[in-house]
């Protein structure tokens, strides 16, 4: 579910606050504020912009992208998204 493009999309996304998020089996990046709306009412935070950048760095590389993005996918599997 989580690929190496959504990981890119969010690195790459304007402001901060940037999350990606799973709702109705596909992701999103949205700002942070809209996860209170109806919406996205339910929707999973996978990872917030800044916590991906702590983990890999503003300007990662494609290898780093793509074992963050299978470590991401494997984790809404553990919990069953």
């Amino acid at each position: 579910m989580i690929s190496v493009d959504d990981v890119r999309q969010l690195l790459q996304a304007d402001g901060k606050d940037a999350v990606l998020v799973l709702i109705e089996g596909r992701t999103e990046v949205i700002s942070g504020g809209r996860l209170e709306s109806d919406q996205y009412r339910g929707a999973l935070e996978v990872v917030s912009r800044d916590d991906l950048v702590s983990r890999v760095g503003a300007d990662p590389s494609d290898h780093e992208l793509t074992e963050l993005a299978s470590t991401l996918d494997a984790e809404v599997s553990e919990l069953g998204g």
